[in-house]
């Protein structure tokens, strides 16, 4: 038996007053994904538990079949485990957002997506300034970096991530509980040594949104993730462009996938995806592909930029593995995004996402295309997330 997954990142959405009352899945044309949901089954999938906080930490790992009550340890440390940056069983790592705040308000999570060579430049210099034996900067792709604090895991600190906050008044969402003092004091010199860096002279000077300070969050210990092969019995190869799918994905023993052109952003090599995951079925179990771009453009209120980026993924990625898996005499594809990104929110909801599935063994619904409510009209609901596996490798029948 062959598999796929298809994670379009934040894909899930509400209804859009731009979009004539729609959703990004209902406003796009994605025959493919139709066709999975109109020949196999819909439904929706509980991926943040109950006081979790909705992001594509959590959710990826409940949709891969995790349960993160039982495995989770925060964001930040599956991103050092796609840096190699080893932690001691004492340390505690940080996600290092470059963001803009302008006139205390958070203006922009991503700093403007500062490009790559202008952030590693930023990063190493605060490391220059601000690093000691306790506390190391690091660099990760575009926005999205590390910190670490060396002995840190004594810290009780509570963080806001900051694409929840776009637009608000920062103060109100600055670090708070043991150890927040240092993190806040963190921040505030980050300012001050950002506040005339020669890479925000010259983006203020082109119109872009500067890198005027550093913002820490899904601080967590050392990751513990068992194994896929041994939980599954299957061998798996992920194509991600993000760090931290990346970290999941060595975590648990997923062979990595390099694509030329994927960047994390609604820019990615769609195509270059598409081809490499029909490839990998030649040689792995199952191939998993995970797209951020659907994500970003919610988090942008880009309802133009979701819709397209949910049609690539149809064409480019859903389609060829379509193809490739007909190639075989046993298969099944699963379409799971983590959850909603509601364009008019801007930020991620907890609401239980739609996914579609079809291959051998999968008895068809009544479903007709891939929606919200579609999915949800087909009474179908796999809670908690993470059974959806289990429910998706037994042909449709939980354990």
């Amino acid at each position: 038996m062959k598999y796929a997954i298809i994670l379009p990142d934040g894909a899930a959405d509400e209804p859009i007053p731009q979009l004539d009352g729609k959703t990004a899945l209902e406003a796009a044309r994605i025959p493919n994904m139709n066709w999975i949901a109109a020949t196999g089954r819909s439904g929706l999938v509980r991926t943040i538990p109950e006081d979790f906080t909705p992001g594509s930490d959590v959710a990826t790992l409940s949709v891969i079949g995790y349960d993160v009550r039982a495995h989770y340890t925060g964001r930040a440390p599956l991103e050092a485990v796609a840096n190699n940056i080893s932690l001691g069983p004492d340390d505690l790592v940080f996600r290092c957002n470059l963001v803009t705040i302008i006139d205390g308000r958070m203006e922009d999570f991503s700093a403007g997506h500062i490009s790559q060579a202008e952030a590693t430049q930023v990063i190493n210099d605060l490391q220059s300034a601000l690093g000691n034996d306790r506390i190391s900067f690091h660099v990760g792709v575009g926005y999205r970096h590390l910190m670490v604090v060396k002995g840190g895991i004594s810290m009780k600190v509570n963080c806001q991530p900051p694409h929840d906050i776009p637009g608000e008044e920062v103060a109100g969402y600055l670090p708070t509980g043991k150890g927040s003092d240092e993190l806040r004091e963190l921040i505030a010199k980050s300012q001050e040594i950002l506040a005339n860096h020669d890479v925000n002279i010259v983006r203020r000077d082109l119109g872009e949104n500067p890198a005027t300070s550093i913002w820490l969050w899904g601080q967590g210990g050392k990751p513990r993730l068992p194994s896929f092969q041994e939980k599954y019995g299957l061998r798996a190869s992920a194509i991600t462009a993000v760090d931290l799918i990346r970290g999941i994905a060595l975590s648990i023993g997923w062979k990595l996938i390099q694509v030329p052109g994927a960047t994390g952003y609604i820019d990615t090599n769609y195509r270059g995806k598409g081809e490499a995951a029909a490839a990998a079925l030649d040689e792995m179990d199952m191939i998993v592909v995970h797209i951020e771009a659907p994500d970003e453009a919610g988090h942008n209120g880009d309802a133009a930029a979701k819709v397209k980026a949910i049609e690539e993924i149809d064409e480019h990625i859903v389609g060829p593995l379509l193809d490739k898996l007909k190639s075989f005499d046993k298969w099944r594809i699963l379409i799971a995004p983590d959850h909603p990104t509601p364009v008019i929110k801007k930020t991620h909801s907890a609401v239980p996402p739609p996914f579609c599935m079809v291959g051998t063994g999968v008895a068809p619904d009544r479903s007709e295309r891939f929606t919200e409510s579609q999915a949800e009209e087909s009474g179908l609901r796999i809670d908690p997330g993470h059974e959806l596996m289990e429910y998706f490798l037994k042909s449709g029948k939980l354990a």
